[in-house]
């Protein structure tokens, strides 16, 4: 049974009633074939060979796990998204000091962990520029991993997500490894596999101070069998010299995130490649990325663009360009509270009251997209049911 069956649907009936070189010259590469054991897309294999293509269409992906009601990249938040019925659940890396992967949003951990409580690290607060923009706070890489494991996570954003911080201390800072241990636990559980979809964040910062991400997250991904092309695992990056790197390292699926038209990858920066993320999603930029992955990641903006109102404007072509050429689309990022949601979805003035979200995220699929990054899964799957063929609606 994949996930998204009869199972996934009992949940969430209860869960509702309940609650570097010029980028231009990378050439796209190979991986080499992966292992018979890589196939199963994990350690115990139930995954079968149908990849990413088995998976539930529209497929709903918990956005640092189930963000919306546990602090961000959390074992718990990420456990949350899985029994909620998430279809994939999210990680984002980035390094610590002494080269290990952990999971964070950002690098800088002042709004995400205590780590301004702790005295003995009062010292390392220091101000920073990561791809261009000063940051000022608490950096990983300044952290060992032994030092990190002392830190305990919060909520990021206690204004809007005042419920969170009731969970606030309850889990460390995982590791990427730990994450894989415990999708396989959870996978031999539930005798299907549990799909990942992995950031490396700031990959081009992070190789200017000896810390490269591909290279040690290949490795993770050899180990645990997920490294070949029908791997439980999407791989994903903003800035397109990482997939492009990713690729040629392992064969599991990629997937290019895009952000707003006009800026430009920090890697397009640093190479001077003078093109723009509005370059990338024409045709002539999509054809260019399905040289090298499966899949693009973009703002919701790029597919339905908003007015100076906050409201929902004339679709673009985005959904049917990428699917010309083969790609996936997984745009991001679909939350229930009012200051998410475009204006004539929001509900009162409050900016933390959930709006209607279900009518949002309705017309989010009705694009024709083929996953979407969510901090709510629960409200993320009701919608989706009703676009599944052959599935009744749990609503229904």
């Amino acid at each position: 049974m994949t996930q998204g069956g009869a199972a996934r649907r009992t949940v969430l009936g209860a869960a509702v009633l309940a609650a570097g070189t010029g980028i231009t010259s990378l050439a796209a590469g190979t991986a080499s074939a992966a292992s018979p054991s890589a196939q199963g897309g994990g350690h115990g294999g139930h995954g079968g060979n149908e990849g990413y293509r088995g998976l539930p269409y529209p497929m709903v992906i918990g956005h640092r796990g189930a963000s919306g009601y546990r602090p961000e990249h959390t074992l718990g938040s990420y456990q949350l998204a899985l029994d909620l019925g998430a279809d994939v659940v999210e990680q984002d890396l980035v390094p610590t000091r002494d080269g290990h992967l952990v999971c964070r949003h950002e690098n800088e951990i002042g709004g995400t962990t205590d780590v301004a409580d702790h005295p003995e690290f009062a010292g390392r607060r220091t101000t920073k520029s990561v791809d261009g923009v000063s940051v000022t706070g608490w950096f990983t890489e300044d952290f060992t991993l032994a030092e990190l494991k002392t830190l305990r996570a919060k909520e990021r954003i206690p204004a809007v997500r005042q419920r969170n911080t009731l969970y606030d201390g309850q889990w460390a800072v995982p590791t990427f490894e730990e994450v894989l241990r415990w999708a396989d636990r959870e996978g031999r559980r539930r005798g299907e596999s549990v799909w990942l979809h992995v950031e490396t964040k700031h990959p081009s910062y992070f190789r200017g101070l000896g810390l490269g991400l591909e290279e040690p997250l290949a490795r993770l991904l050899r180990r645990y069998g997920r490294d070949g092309r029908d791997a439980a695992v999407f791989l994903q990056s903003f800035e397109p010299s990482s997939i492009q790197r990713i690729s040629r390292l392992v064969s599991a699926p990629r997937v290019v995130l895009l952000s707003a038209a006009g800026t430009r990858p920090w890697d397009f920066e640093q190479a001077g490649d003078p093109r723009t993320v509005a370059d990338l999603v024409k045709p002539e930029g999509l054809k260019w990325i399905a040289g090298f992955a499966q899949g693009i990641g973009p703002t919701m903006d790029l597919i339905l663009p908003r007015d100076a109102a906050g409201r929902l404007g004339t679709p673009t072509t985005l959904v049917k360009d990428a699917h010309a050429r083969g790609l996936l689309l997984h745009p991001y990022t679909a939350r229930n509270e009012n200051s998410f949601l475009p204006a004539e979805y929001r509900r009162g003035t409050d900016p933390a009251a959930y709006g209607d979200a279900l009518g949002a995220f309705r017309t989010y699929f009705q694009q024709g997209i083929d996953g979407i990054f969510t901090d709510n899964p629960d409200t993320g799957l009701l919608a989706a049911e009703a676009f599944r063929p052959g599935r009744r609606p749990v609503n229904g």
